[in-house]
């Protein structure tokens, strides 16, 4: 067998045990298809990520995605813990305070910020835009958001890689107090290819700017614990709308309290309309894999 590097994260997280969590595997030339997919349904997380040397000019290294079914072509956690990770191994450092990440989604940059001792890491998120603004009574979105508080903001679909149909509502408390309609979102998220429901709230008198929540409904039916590519989606969408929080084009999300942990999201619009996405990382696990 050969031996790999292998470190466990917390992503997301501004201290272990509140964001999402991340394997990596460093050093994974020499695996195959099956072998990564292998490892990522024997992980049991959300993602698994595998890290090879860079091929394409310009990039800092290469990497694949695979949540335990199958290979995902962009997330947001896996992508900003993987870079963590490469800096904490040594096997990049930014360039210009850049890294660039190649995979399926192309080759895309990391912006890695420390100060104080504390590491930012954000990712430019695909480009994401509006596939279809909807009533709140659509016949497909009716039955899933049944009851809910509404906000200002219209129902919309959104694509940016994934889609995502983002519903704003009334206020924090009614977000959290929220008891998702698991067959109605699954039957949403089918029937329009979506990742399901993300539900966000504005906050008021808290150290972040929104509350969030991903209800996912397309294959596996979770609540996701904190997601940088579903909260850079929204955040395309209310920079459109004009209805960004916080101030200069920067807020803060909250996202997977009513799921046990307690993540915090960084979310900036650059001056070209790009969204990065992006927090703190830890490592909870440094060691090996014989696979």
């Amino acid at each position: 067998m050969t031996t790999r590097r292998f470190l466990q994260l917390d992503v997301f997280a501004p201290r272990p045990g509140t964001g999402n969590p991340l394997a990596v595997v460093l050093d994974a030339e020499g695996l195959d298809d099956a072998a990564m997919q292998a490892i990522a349904r024997w992980t049991r997380l959300p993602e698994t990520t595998f890290v090879f040397a860079p091929t394409a000019p310009g990039s800092s290294y290469r990497i694949r995605m695979f949540a335990p079914q199958k290979e995902v072509p962009f997330a947001g956690h896996p992508s900003v813990g993987s870079a963590h990770a490469v800096l904490e191994c040594g096997q990049a450092a930014p360039v210009d305070g850049l890294l660039v990440q190649d995979g399926i989604a192309g080759q895309l940059p990391l912006r890695v910020d420390e100060r104080d001792g504390v590491r930012s890491i954000a990712i430019r998120t695909p480009r994401a835009a509006v596939a279809e603004i909807v009533e709140a009574g659509d016949a497909r979105l009716h039955p899933a958001i049944a009851g809910w508080p509404l906000g200002p903001l219209p129902p919309v679909l959104m694509d940016g890689g994934r889609r995502w149909w983002l519903v704003e509502l009334a206020d924090e408390a009614a977000l959290r107090a929220l008891a998702p309609d698991w067959d109605a979102i699954a039957t949403l998220a089918e029937a329009s290819g979506a990742m399901g429901v993300f539900a966000h709230a504005r906050a008021s008198g808290q150290p972040y700017d929104l509350a969030v929540r991903a209800f996912v409904g397309n294959g596996r039916r979770f609540e996701d614990a904190a997601s940088g590519a579903a909260n850079a989606v929204l955040a395309a969408w209310l920079d459109e709308r004009n209805a960004l929080p916080g101030s200069g084009k920067r807020y803060t999300a909250s996202q997977g309290r009513e799921v046990g942990h307690d993540a915090l999201l960084e979310l900036h619009i650059d001056e070209q309309g790009e969204v990065w996405s992006g927090g703190q990382v830890q490592t909870v696990i440094r060691g090996t894999i014989d696979w």
